[in-house]
């Protein structure tokens, strides 16, 4: 590889970050974890279902936290319908109908619970298990880099063609708006669907900039938990925890913004298909889309990607452990403040990818903390990374390296109902400026 033209990049580079907070991994003058979280969801018994939920919703309709709901079935919202769902309700996802939930293209979901009263989708059966049901499904009319508009029919167990018309996503308002995600947990989404794989805790395909999605967490799914394809959205406090595929999955020209987020992996659940904290692609084959459309883009800031692995080295000789992060050919990430903990390696490149200056300015990692990580950046099928080590350990990236335990990198991993993700520096928790000001 040829010798980068550093210098005139690195400095200005640098003029830009001197003033950047150096606060790594989730941050918050608090925890921001405590109360809407469940990191034990099998301990917990929800009411038997009062009301079922089947068909199709095609006007407004409320969901009360009185009642414990049955989702039952393929469910859509459709005919620019409104579901309202109150903090504090419980929906149980039937194992037996491989039960989901589709917001289609023009229809919302406003499901706004709060700190102390949280929405629940989990499943119906007694003893959970990752997969029992299909999960959430946002469709809107953002663009994608699909020729045509996409449509996820696939993904339906038994679709009657009726639902045709509600499954598809992808249009030219960037703007659309889906509706709000807030304070939700989905637990045990991810049901395999012959021929289609498996489905996601929450898939968001064409969702315009206006949808809201913050504090949602994904726990024990059997598919991906996030998975976004095409659309604008930004993510905010999301949580993917022991989920068995990837956490945070983009495709087909995804512009996203992800922040303050954190996904848990454990060796022990995750899948043999390759599952890993962060996927970035722009297309699975390169004939279904169209390169005169954006390709897909990340902005991450401040994410904790840890592997729970008590055996580190071991889990990884058992082949257990993948790379926290893999970015496909034409897709750009910008990562910065975030902590990559426990992997092997950290981030690995698509060998597609000519590595050169043009392309590496389209895949930057500052700020960052790589701990514990069986070798940092890595270009697939290479085992020598002396110039993607040369380059992104340059001092002006203010990248750090260590070689610490997860107990000792972050304040209270080991406190089962209440963890406390938030990086321990010199035995200062880690801080953002702008939850100080709120």
């Amino acid at each position: 590889m040829k010798i980068f033209k550093l210098v005139t990049y690195l400095f200005f580079l640098a003029a830009t970050t001197v003033v950047a907070q150096q606060e790594k991994g989730i941050v918050g003058k608090n925890n921001w974890l405590d109360n809407w979280t469940e990191f034990k969801p099998s301990q917990i018994t929800y009411r038997e279902p009062t009301q079922i939920i089947s068909g199709n919703i095609s006007e407004d309709t409320k969901l009360n936290k009185r009642d414990t709901y049955l989702l039952v079935g393929s469910v859509f919202v459709t005919n620019n319908a409104t579901l309202t769902i109150e903090p504090g309700t419980v929906i149980l996802a039937d194992y037996t109908s491989k039960a989901s939930l589709t917001i289609s293209k023009g229809a919302k979901i406003i499901a706004e619970g709060t700190e102390t009263d949280p929405i629940v989708f989990s499943s119906n059966r007694s003893m959970k298990y990752p997969g029992d049901w299909g999960g959430i499904v946002l469709l809107g009319n953002a663009p994608s880099n699909k020729f045509g508009n996409g449509s996820v029919a696939n993904l339906y167990y038994q679709l009657n063609p009726a639902n045709y018309a509600h499954v598809n996503f992808g249009g030219d308002d960037v703007c659309s708006n889906s509706g709000v995600l807030k304070y939700v947990r989905i637990e045990y989404a991810g049901k395999r669907i012959r021929g289609a794989g498996y489905l996601n805790g929450l898939l968001m395909a064409g969702v315009g900039n206006e949808t809201s999605i913050n504090n949602v967490m994904v726990s024990y799914c059997a598919g991906d938990a996030f998975e976004i394809w095409g659309g604008e959205v930004s993510i905010n406090k999301a949580v993917s925890y022991k989920t068995s595929s990837t956490d945070f999955k983009l495709n087909y020209g995804a512009q996203c913004k992800l922040n303050n987020s954190l996904a848990i992996r454990s060796p022990y659940i995750s899948s043999s298909e390759g599952s890993r904290c962060l996927k970035v692609l722009s297309y699975d084959r390169k004939e279904e889309v169209d390169f005169s459309k954006k390709g897909t883009s990340l902005i991450a800031t401040n994410l904790t990607l840890l592997n729970d692995s008590e055996t580190l080295k071991d889990d990884i000789d058992k082949g257990l452990v993948n790379e926290a992060v893999f970015i496909g050919k034409d897709a750009s990430l910008d990562m910065k403040t975030t902590v990559i903990s426990g992997f092997n390696p950290a981030v690995i490149l698509d060998d597609d990818i000519v590595i050169g200056q043009e392309s590496l300015e389209q895949i930057q990692f500052s700020n960052m903390y790589f701990n514990n990580c069986n070798g940092n950046i890595f270009e697939e099928n290479n085992i020598n990374n002396d110039d993607l080590e040369n380059w992104y350990g340059n001092a002006a990236f203010f990248n750090v390296y260590s070689k610490s335990s997860n107990v000792e990198t972050f304040i209270d991993i080991q406190n089962e109902r209440r963890p406390d993700y938030r990086l321990r520096i010199n035995k200062i928790i880690a801080t953002n400026i702008d939850d100080i000001n709120d």
